[in-house]
């Protein structure tokens, strides 16, 4: 790989290295030698000249190496630059770094970690696109392994979550011809998982000991806990935020938290008013209703009537747990830039906070508004493109501002969503009447229809956990990539409504989420 590469080497003691070029030449490199910066930035200008990498020295007479860097990087802002230097010190380090250098070497240098350094820099990523071909299929073989040998509830996170790390090198995939073996094992393992939920569901919410954690248990688990041993926690819910999404910006918090990723089932449906008010009760729906009839509002998904009463059954729920606080739990949710940033200066202000609560609505109101919008579909045109743009809006979010705010106050996070989404690519036939609820992914009405192979019928919502005011009253949800549509004008709303991120039934994506604690760093 080394035979097309060629090096600029740009020191004042050029001639002591000529044994060192010798051997990089034998080794294949083009090597172009130059004893002070103003030679090399007169090479670098020269549209003739492509330099794979640089090694610059940093102490030099007249134009330094810190010098010669800031003029290569106006003329180049790609080229690799690997400074050789005398100082391992960490603030000249930071400093480097901050102007782009690539690598280090650190004096007395020997023709080996040259070698190495420049393998690293130069070969590593053809490298490990060559070697994706046979890691891929080892990963393809470990989850076909644990797909056909039954697997438990914690066996298919790990299936999705490999999956998932090959999501974010999709276009890797696709350069080794892997692509669409790939979407092809994803789906079958949606549809599997599909089943395995209809199969073993009702046995969770009944109790059942080898049920997953699900949404009603993330309060008791997670939080409840780090306010027992006196810490200061914020609860924050990102609403529609899929796992892939977490997975997408995780990295961008590393200088400021030690993380822990674990992983939670939302309860059926899979849509915001029975998860999160789930998520805050640590009651199922038919709980809430008979318990807190005053607080349960079960209308079509997307009303935001039916989370109104969050705050209460919070406070409800630490009271059943007789958690008792120094200071009022927070409560707050920022629908748009102003409510977001009213909450960060809430958070400056907070000298002393033992719980605060916070709910943003921004991944769910962008999947709502991509199903309606041109310009948000071409901008997300599929799930990779979206996951891009979660990343792109959190690096700039008021979000990633206030985990920062948050990391200095020395307070603990804790980081979940309600749900997540699905992108929907195959209609299935839905029958009810005139009252039965508009949502794509899941329906309530009565004496609803649906093909058995794409949906699950619940005819007994009790079995479910969820309320039956009425012995008529059933829901349908779809499986897989599903989404509802009427007969009547089937392929005319097939069209309209396909393509779209949706929530509310059962496949990986909408109910395996993160739930993640970020203990700041020391």
């Amino acid at each position: 790989m080394s035979q097309a590469h060629h090096i600029l080497w740009i020191d004042d003691e050029i001639e002591a290295l000529q044994p060192h070029i010798l051997v990089l030449r034998e080794r294949g490199y083009t090597v172009t030698p130059v004893t002070n910066g103003e030679d090399g930035i007169a090479l670098l200008t020269n549209a003739e000249a492509q330099y794979s990498a640089i090694l610059l020295d940093q102490v030099m007479p007249g134009k330094d190496g810190m010098a010669t860097l800031d003029a290569i990087r106006a003329i180049n802002a790609q080229v690799p630059v690997i400074l050789v230097t005398q100082s391992s010190d960490e603030e000249f380090v930071e400093v480097a770094l901050g102007k782009q250098v690539t690598d280090f070497l650190v004096k007395p240098i020997g023709v080996a970690q040259i070698v190495s350094t420049l393998k690293r820099v130069l070969d590593q990523p053809q490298m490990v696109v060559d070697q994706i071909p046979s890691r891929y299929i080892a990963d393809f073989n470990a989850i076909r392994t644990m797909k056909d040998s039954a697997p438990n509830w914690q066996d298919w996170i790990n299936i999705y979550v490999k999956l998932l790390q090959w999501d974010l090198v999709s276009e890797k995939l696709a350069e080794g011809g892997l692509e669409e073996t790939h979407i092809a094992q994803k789906k079958e393992c949606n549809t599997e998982f599909s089943d395995f939920v209809e199969a073993n569901y009702p046995h969770w919410v009944a109790g059942s000991s080898d049920a997953p954690p699900l949404s009603v248990n993330v309060l008791d688990r997670h939080v409840i806990p780090q306010l027992q041993d006196g810490k200061s926690v914020y609860f924050i819910v990102v609403d529609c935020f899929r796992l892939d999404h977490w997975l997408a910006v995780e990295s961008l918090l590393y200088p400021y938290f030690s993380i822990q990723r674990q992983y939670n089932f939302s309860i059926l449906p899979s849509a915001t008013m029975y998860s999160r008010n789930a998520l805050f009760s640590g009651l199922f729906p038919a709980e809430i209703a008979e318990r807190y009839p005053q607080y349960w509002q079960e209308e079509s998904d997307g009303d935001t009537s039916t989370n109104r009463y969050e705050r209460q059954l919070l406070e409800e729920h630490l009271k059943r747990r007789n958690i008792k606080l120094r200071s009022t739990p927070q409560y707050f949710k920022i629908f748009d830039a102003r409510g977001g940033n009213t909450y960060k200066k809430r958070v400056a202000s907070n000298k002393s906070v033992d719980l605060s609560t916070l709910v943003i609505n921004f991944i769910d109101i962008l999947t709502h508004q991509r199903s309606q919008s041109d310009v948000l579909q071409q901008l997300a045109p599929d799930e990779s493109a979206f996951r891009a743009l979660a990343r792109s809006w959190f690096s700039h979010s008021v979000l990633f501002d206030i985990l920062r705010m948050v990391a200095a106050q020395k307070a603990t996070v804790v980081l979940t969503s309600d749900h997540g989404s699905v992108f929907c690519n195959r209609a299935t036939r839905a029958r009810g009447n005139r009252e039965t609820t508009t949502s794509l992914r899941f329906k309530i009405g009565t004496n609803l229809g649906c093909d058995r192979g794409e949906a699950v019928h619940l005819h007994n919502p009790e079995e479910y956990r969820l309320p039956a005011e009425t012995p008529s009253k059933d829901y349908i949800l779809a499986k897989d990539d599903y989404y509802f549509v009427y007969p009547n004008d089937f392929y005319k709303y097939k069209r309209q409504f396909q393509g779209g991120f949706q929530h509310g039934g059962i496949s990986m994506g909408e109910l395996i989420t993160p739930v993640v604690t970020l203990t700041p760093r020391q």
